[in-house]
């Protein structure tokens, strides 16, 4: 009886000390143990963007006393949304500097140093950004939430100023012969692709509007995908890996200063100049796109080349001054970007336009001034022996900008990259002509370079781009001249 006594009242002096100890640790720390709970680290979020003004100083009390650094991405969420007109949280700046030890001015200096940071966002919040962002455009709804399988850092999402296919995409726009094209004068840009024996001009007083579209060349889906800001513009074929085939539109959304875009058929987000699924259904199936070799030149090279070419028709059915420089005339002739990108690189001038390769997963970028100095250059990437053409040199504009009048800036280069395999390469005597070792000429065309014996060295698909465009994703890349 005594020993059970004594059993019993061990055993209730025990609970009592571990129940004392639970209250002393919860009102020494209560926010700790809350906001380490997921449930209450998402409410926190959806208190924070409320508008309640007691929801929202309750939630930033809470965060503050638990020291969350979770909750930096939030913060700096919230100081651009009020930036956009969004959501004001008058306390969001203040707690940011505190979480966070650090205090920057402008909301792009805040993004490019979390993205040089490990840290990662409270649980729900891809879903709560979608929340924020649906105020702008309900369908980015769509596009960010918890569900969808990611393999980027959804933080650096941001928009990018227009709603969801507010830069519309041309599906299966009407082409024209080359001589009903009166509105392009010969030194118009054009983004020239040959499938087939089929050849299209895709001039980029149109493209500058559209950034997409879909078409069919030589009886293949081909989606050529322009991100202006990064100054690149891929031509993807639409058959996947997968056997679907796909079309693809513009989010609106950024990553790194590269557009997002979209397939119709599962809603994925892709990464433009990777043209990688990031988020949503597709990632992760290992689903790939093959490119299609895309080349930049003026609408008098591309008519001499291609005299059978078809252009875009300038009645696309939208809006818009088709003029050179009208929409991005003023970022193309500046050095500046538009938005922030954390991962830089000072080797090149961060707008040098660079014609970028990628052989079996090694990046390579080659400055287009060096390329257009020696004009056919030699080179190996990774275990390919590979010549790089370019004998036509820059492609210059003059345009007008809707916002800043007149503009000059370099469109790109006529560039062309091929698979040389034994054979070293020379400038020939005209542009179109290319000498091997033994001083025969080759035939630089759009499938292969040609030798007068049938000889061939295979095109390889690369693409020209911004010098931080490229980097920002391809930070290992080697550098021709470097």
């Amino acid at each position: 009886m005594i020993g059970g006594f004594l059993r019993r009242s061990l055993t209730i002096s025990t609970l009592l000390l571990v129940f004392m100890g639970i209250l002393l640790i919860s009102s020494c720390s209560p926010q700790t143990a809350k906001t380490t709970n997921g449930e209450e680290a998402t409410r926190f979020m959806y208190d924070l963007s409320s508008g309640v003004e007691a929801r929202t100083q309750s939630a930033i009390d809470s965060i503050l006393a638990a020291e969350d650094r979770r909750f930096v991405a939030v913060f700096i969420e919230l100081i651009r949304a009020y930036e956009l007109g969004i959501i004001f949280v008058p306390d969001a700046y203040n707690a940011l500097e505190t979480l966070s030890g650090e205090s920057f001015t402008y909301w792009s200096d805040w993004i490019e140093w979390y993205g040089a940071t490990d840290l990662k966002p409270p649980p729900g919040f891809t879903s709560w950004k979608g929340n924020i962002f649906a105020r702008i455009d309900y369908r980015f709804d769509s596009f960010l939430n918890d569900d969808a399988p990611s393999d980027i850092r959804v933080e650096e999402i941001l928009w990018g100023g227009v709603l969801v296919d507010g830069i519309p995409a041309l599906d299966n726009p009407t082409m024209i012969p080359a001589g009903k094209a009166e509105y392009l004068e010969p030194e118009d840009p054009v983004f020239g692709i040959v499938v087939g024996g089929d050849a299209r001009a895709y001039p980029l007083r149109i493209m500058d509007w559209h950034e997409m579209a879909n078409d069919i060349i030589g009886g293949i889906p081909v989606s050529l995908s322009y991100c202006t800001l990064c100054g690149a513009a891929i031509a993807y074929d639409g058959r996947a890996s997968d056997g679907q085939t796909y079309t693809f539109g513009s989010s609106g959304l950024l990553f790194r200063s590269n557009k997002l875009m979209y397939d119709r058929q599962t809603r994925t987000l892709w990464n433009q100049i990777t043209g990688e699924p990031v988020l949503g259904d597709l990632v992760g199936t290992g689903i790939e796109l093959d490119l299609v070799p895309v080349v930049l030149t003026t609408w008098k090279e591309w008519q001499i080349q291609h005299s059978n070419t078809v252009v875009l028709d300038i009645e696309t059915g939208f809006d818009r001054p088709y003029v050179l420089g009208a929409a991005y005339g003023g970022y193309f002739s500046s050095d500046s970007t538009m938005f922030p990108v954390w991962q830089r690189s000072e080797l090149l001038n961060k707008k040098s336009q660079i014609y970028a390769l990628t052989v079996d997963g090694l990046p390579k970028a080659y400055p287009i001034d060096i390329l257009a100095e020696e004009k056919v250059v030699n080179d190996t990437v990774g275990d390919m022996p590979v010549v790089i053409v370019a004998t036509r040199g820059i492609v210059n504009v003059s345009g007008s900008s809707t916002r800043e009048g007149p503009v000059n800036y370099i469109a790109g280069s006529e560039v062309r990259a091929y698979n040389r395999g034994a054979e070293t390469f020379s400038p020939g005597p005209n542009a179109d002509t290319v000498l091997d070792a033994a001083g025969q000429p080759w035939q630089v065309t759009e499938e292969a370079l040609i030798g007068t014996g049938g000889e061939q060295a295979p095109r390889i698909s690369g693409h020209l781009a911004y010098w931080f465009g490229w980097f920002a994703f391809f930070p290992q890349t080697l550098v021709y001249g470097q």
